[in-house]
Formats: structure tokens, sequence, C-alpha cells
């Protein structure tokens, strides 16, 4: 698309919105006191995420991912979902050397088919779920040493502290996304999405 503000010493590109069909390939709950997920056939989305799952609520307590507030800082809760891909969990379990990496190991809530490069889908793009159900995409969801911990101890490494380790670096931008609900109801395993992208830039001061 051509620059729309030619006047600036620094154009800037505007990439047009598009529209992409998907569907909700596996669908995970985690217990409400640890954030591994098991499988499910249905998820019952509030907004305040997914009911009696460890991620629910409309606020949580901030962490590492968010060293400009004091640990433990009440705010918005934008993590009430988990998205994965498998084929870019199976590009992660290669890297590290293993067979697998299973979605509910890392606490995935929706295993998404049919999106090329998942985890590259930018903020704000939305999930619409044919039954009625909407989420919308706040980031990707950086990998972490907890994840790796949780993977290193279902395949038994033999250096668990190791492949804890490796999950954050093999795993950078291939982790998949974080989400939240924008208009509750309740999807199914097998459900068609789907995914509008919104238009996209790059900013420069």
């Amino acid at each position: 698309m051509p620059d729309l503000f030619p006047e600036f010493e620094k154009p800037v590109e505007i990439i047009p919105a598009n529209k992409l069909s998907a569907r909700a390939d596996a669908l995970y709950i985690a217990r409400f006191d640890h954030f591994e997920t098991h499988a499910v056939e249905e998820l019952r989305l509030g907004f305040e995420g997914i009911a009696g799952d460890f991620h629910a609520g409309a606020t949580r307590r901030s962490g590492g991912r968010e060293p400009w507030y004091a640990r433990g800082t009440e705010m918005r809760n934008e993590r009430q979902l988990s998205l994965v891909a498998a084929d870019e969990l199976a590009i992660v379990a290669q890297r590290m050397g293993l067979e697998e990496i299973r979605p509910e190991w890392i606490g995935a809530n929706l295993l998404v088919e049919g999106v090329p490069r998942l985890s590259m889908l930018p903020a704000g793009s939305l999930l619409f779920f044919k039954g009625g159900v909407t989420i919308k995409i706040d980031a990707q969801n950086k990998p972490c040493r907890i994840a790796g911990q949780s993977i290193a101890e279902h395949v038994r490494a033999a250096d668990h502290e190791d492949t804890a380790l490796q999950f954050p670096k093999m795993a950078k931008r291939l982790r998949g996304l974080v989400a939240w609900v924008e208009k509750p109801g309740i999807i199914r395993v097998g459900e068609e999405i789907s995914v509008r992208v919104p238009e996209q830039w790059i900013y420069q001061a």
C-alpha cells in the first residue's frame, strides 16, 4: 500500500487487514492449583476467562514479565488463554532433541490448526468461533523456565536443569500467544474459527 504520510521523513507503510480460516484442533483446561492442562471436549468462557482454570480472572498479579510494576501488583488479566500450534511445537521439540512437546505440558488451552506462523499473529487479532465466542490476541507468550521444567519432568530428561533452560531459548517466537475473552460462550473441539488480522505497520518515532 502507498505511503499515507509522504511529508514525513520516515514513511509509514500500512499492511492491509486480512482474514484466515482455522480450527480448534484441541481444547485444554488447567486445574485451579496448577498451570498444566488436560484435554476436554469444550471450554466455557466468561469475561474472566475459562471457568475454574488456573489463569481465570479479570485481574492477575504482575510478575517477571512486567518489570515496570512491583512484583505482585494487581493488573488487568490479558493472559486468560494460551494458544499454540502443533507445527511450532514440533520445531521447538526438534531443536531441543525431543520426540515431542505436548500442549498440555506447557499449559496451553487451545491448539489452533490452519494459521501459518501462529505465534506471529499481531496483537489485536480477533478469533471468531463459529459458535459465537470471540477472543482477542494480546501478545506472544514468552517461553519461560517454569514451562521448561514441566517439559523436563515429562520427558524424564537426564539433565533436568539443562532441558528446562533450553526451552526459553529454543521456543522464542514459537511458544504461541496469550489472549483474553471479548465475547463469552462455549467453544468445542473441531469448531471452525475465522481469524481477522488487523492492519499492521512498523512504528518509528
